[in-house]
């Protein structure tokens, strides 16, 4: 035999005997029949590779048993548009196959609330609906308690108190916030800058907000400084006394008789020249607009009142310099759309895990911003709100006076009290407190506010009365919702 295969002879014989010798009994190793070659350089044993043990298999997970779930909506336009709205339940089904949702025919006469009553009077509500009156739908007992959803949720720290507050009845949260637009004035910075005048900015002082929109204002040259005189009297009593928000609500009572809500019915007469509601209709030949909503994109007003919704298209469409200034004095008004889960929905986890999906899901947030992005659009504001979800909004949208804004969200004047406030319609607008006026008889709430500063009675004269109506209708409202 060659010297290779001695040496392999020998290495096996050796082995044999160690192990032999390490058997129990000590029982002696057998002697080999052939002596052994010489010896050779020792060669380093080679270091088995461990084989790791066979894992046991987890179980498999159980099939998730097909749910479906009813939704409406009325952002969901048509199914030709396809808008993102539509995309973005698309995408939820897509990651979870098991669900199905179908959408609710939301159409016929009454409006929103009159439709949903009717489904609830054949226990045929939505699954998951938005709302346009929570008061009203925790009042009917409509409303699944959503608290012990949202307190394990890893999102909902971020999601704004302002927010949280907004929709919780008696320590319950019964709705969840779907969307958030802040509003206020937006500028056009150029029609400042060419008039020689500093531009307001976010924070501006509110008397020098109005200054200038008065030395703005050219009516000969098609130029306003303020768009409407009505959405002082909404914003302008929270200036004057910080205890009051939206339209003088402090959180109870309304404060028509205040001396801060009084002065901003003044203020807006003092300020309606400056405004298109001020203008002849011959003064109305100067502009190329045909109504005030037209004014800004026009180039006619240094200011526009408006919502966080038109930031898509004035991104889009905004050939100018432009930026948001919110409320002067360094705040903004909020206006928050809210989406609910019936409370006879059949699985109340799958309907709340949906809901969370089209309302404060940073998933979600990520998949609107792709879908916009692809669209050529924009997002809305995130509303569960951290440094990520703000750095993806700022790709859209990066104007100093907007981010200023989201960094006070939690002060904002929230104007959405129709949707959060029992009773709150018939205080603000369609309330009847008794009141002829001339020929007028009758007259509600909304006739009060709107015809205040058009020399058809005088407002002081009501202020007194109207406060006390309003609050015993918020008083009655409230006292109705369960406990």
């Amino acid at each position: 035999m060659n010297t290779a295969t001695k040496l392999l002879y020998v290495v096996v014989v050796l082995a044999m005997a160690v192990g032999l010798a390490a058997c129990p009994g000590g029982q002696p190793a057998p002697t080999p029949t052939s002596a052994p070659a010489p010896a050779q350089p020792q060669q380093p044993a080679a270091t088995p590779t461990p084989v790791p043990p066979t894992p046991t298999p987890a179980p498999a997970a159980p099939a998730k048993q097909p749910v479906t779930l009813r939704y409406a909506n009325w952002n969901l336009g048509t199914p030709e548009e396809n808008n993102i709205q539509r995309q973005l339940v698309k995408a939820y089904t897509d990651l979870n196959p098991h669900v199905t949702i179908e959408f609710v025919d939301m159409s016929g006469e009454g409006g929103w609330d009159a439709i949903l009553t009717g489904y609830a009077a054949k226990g045929a509500l939505p699954d998951v609906f938005m709302a346009n009156n929570v008061p009203l739908y925790v009042k009917n007992g409509w409303l699944a308690d959503l608290t012990p959803f949202v307190q394990n949720d890893p999102d909902w720290p971020d999601v704004p108190e302002v927010l949280k507050r907004a929709f919780t009845y008696s320590g319950k949260v019964m709705g969840l916030p779907a969307a958030q637009f802040i509003m206020g004035y937006f500028v056009n910075k150029e029609l400042y800058d060419a008039a020689n005048l500093d531009a307001p900015e976010y924070g501006v002082p509110v008397d020098e907000f109005f200054n200038v929109a008065k030395a703005l204002t050219d009516v000969p040259k098609g130029r306003l400084g303020l768009d409407e005189m009505e959405f002082i009297m909404g914003w302008y009593p929270s200036t004057q006394d910080p205890k009051l928000g939206w339209f003088s609500f402090d959180g109870q009572r309304m404060n028509y008789n205040s001396p801060a809500f009084k002065a901003a019915v003044a203020k807006a007469g003092e300020m309606k020249p400056y405004t298109w509601q001020g203008l002849t209709d011959e003064q109305k030949k100067n502009f190329k607009s045909q109504g005030p909503w037209e004014l800004f994109l026009n180039q006619e007003v240094g200011v526009r009142w408006d919502g966080g919704w038109m930031l898509p298209e004035y991104v889009k469409n905004a050939k100018f310099d432009w930026d948001f200034v919110g409320i002067p004095g360094g705040n903004q008004a909020l206006v928050a759309d809210v989406i609910v889960v019936s409370k006879t929905a059949s699985n109340l986890e799958e309907a709340y895990n949906f809901a969370k999906w089209m309302t404060f899901s940073k998933a979600a947030y990520a998949k609107e911003a792709e879908l916009a992005r692809a669209a050529g659009a924009a997002p809305k504001i995130p509303v569960s709100v951290d440094a990520a979800s703000i750095e993806l909004y700022k790709s859209f949208v990066n104007r100093p006076g907007v981010l200023k804004a989201l960094e006070n969200l939690d002060n904002s004047l929230v104007e959405s009290l129709a949707k959060i406030v029992p009773g709150y319609i018939n205080a603000r607008w369609e309330g009847k407190p008794g009141i002829d006026i001339g020929d007028d008889k009758d007259v509600n709430m909304w006739y009060m506010f709107n015809f205040a500063n058009e020399g058809k009675y005088k407002y002081e004269d009501y202020a007194a009365k109207l406060e006390e109506f309003a609050n015993r209708i918020l008083a009655e409202a409230a006292a109705e919702l369960p406990k």
